[in-house]
């Protein structure tokens, strides 16, 4: 919508372009204006309602009409702002833009869960307030605007799932909670998934002191519950006992470790001076064309200089060595989509930098309420589909044939 250039200039009139924004600027008259302007068109639009409907029986009474307005101070994104209110005879107006307790237009409570979505504590939200828009917006209001989001995250957390997901990958976040006087470090376990159009999504989150079977079979089963059928491809990055969970609650599905996350871990034992050697010998397992082959380049590297000079390094693939073969039965398309976690870990990462400036929260809800507001406002950057799906898309249907939705 456009704004005449004749009506732009009476309102500039004697006014410097500064005069636009600020308390008692030109935005506020408009705001004031248009407002005032909409609910005396809602308060026509209830008194024709009510002259037009049939009284109740027995009921004999003049039709309802105005009755003057009442003053009334808004906090919009620009300022404070009091509005004339109008009012009718009966006292049935119920204005929808305002309601009758509500003191801030809906756009300035999205600016707030806006702000701490990317991280910016109470007190820092406060300070921002009142700096730019001169309101002061207590802390416990901003929490009530935020905690206002709990049901919007039980919802979503509850939410019906797909009955199948061609690959789900699953990793981990540590925040800081307090529990029972003390605060502990706890794992945020996220569920990211591909769908068979391309798309991502996050299943949910799950907190959890520490990683085992138990916790997982627990995940396993809320997943089932609502309504996964099947997952052909799990990545995950050596979480324990999850591969004897998922192959109680999905038996069919392949468990597949990240090779990138095992290939860091290895780097870790060598020396400088030494990696570029050991990551050449590794690659010839992980770029094997298949297991055998993986096997073969596995042992000679156990004979190698540099398996004796960093003992650690072979017994550790051995250890995944299950989850490391079936990577290797798969065509280079599929590969390159299971190689790493990166997908999940650059998710995590965004949620990472919203809760770095907390030093703990004080529940699991409120780490939840947190975490959900970043997965939103980053939601453009991590729902998008997946690279060279169209080629996956046609390996996995013949790879897994009716049990691929798509196949």
């Amino acid at each position: 919508m456009s704004i005449d250039k004749d009506l732009l200039d009476q309102l500039m009139a004697g006014r410097s372009p500064g005069d636009l924004f600020g308390k008692d600027g030109v935005l506020a008259e408009l705001t004031k204006a248009l407002a005032e302007r909409a609910l005396s068109t809602e308060l026509d639009a209830h008194l024709t309602e009510e002259r037009t409907g049939p009284l109740p029986e027995g009921q004999n009474k003049p039709p309802n009409r105005r009755n003057g307005s009442s003053p009334k101070t808004v906090t919009t994104d620009s300022g404070k702002v009091v509005l004339d209110i109008p009012r009718d005879r009966n006292g049935s107006f119920d204005p929808i833009l305002i309601a009758k307790y509500q003191r801030r237009f809906p756009e300035f409570d999205t600016k707030i869960i806006s702000m701490y979505a990317r991280g910016m504590t109470t007190r820092e939200i406060q300070g921002h307030i009142e700096e730019i828009y001169g309101v002061e917006a207590s802390p416990s209001l901003i929490s009530a605007i935020t905690d206002a989001v709990m049901d919007e995250v039980t919802a979503w957390q509850n939410r019906p799932l797909e009955p199948c997901y061609p690959v789900v990958f699953m990793d981990a976040i540590r925040v800081n909670i307090r529990c029972d006087g003390a605060v502990s470090n706890r794992a945020v376990f996220v569920a990211l998934a591909i769908l068979p159009d391309g798309t991502r999504d996050v299943l949910g989150l799950w907190f959890q002191a520490n990683e085992g079977a138990k916790f997982w079979a627990k995940v396993l089963n809320d997943l089932r519950n609502r309504g996964v059928q099947d997952i052909l491809i799990a990545v995950v990055d050596g979480l324990k006992g999850f591969p004897q969970a998922i192959e109680a609650a999905f038996p069919q599905t392949q468990v597949q470790t990240c090779i990138v996350h095992l290939l860091r871990h290895s780097m870790s034992f060598a020396s400088y001076k030494d990696r570029k050697a050991v990551a050449a010998a590794l690659r010839a397992v992980y770029t094997a064309v298949d297991a055998g082959a993986a096997e073969a380049a596995l042992a000679a590297f156990e004979q190698s200089d540099l398996a004796a000079r960093y003992p650690a390094i072979a017994p550790n693939w051995r250890r995944a060595w299950n989850e490391v073969i079936p990577f290797l039965d798969y065509p280079p398309e599929v590969r390159r989509l299971i190689y790493t976690t990166n997908a999940i870990e650059a998710l995590n990462s965004k949620i990472r930098r919203a809760v770095r400036t907390r030093g703990h929260f004080p529940s699991e809800e409120a780490a939840a309420k947190l975490i959900y507001l970043a997965l939103n406002a980053t939601s453009r950057e991590w729902k998008r589909s997946v690279r060279e799906w169209h080629a996956v898309k046609s390996q996995f249907a013949i790879m897994f044939e009716d049990r691929f939705p798509m196949a």
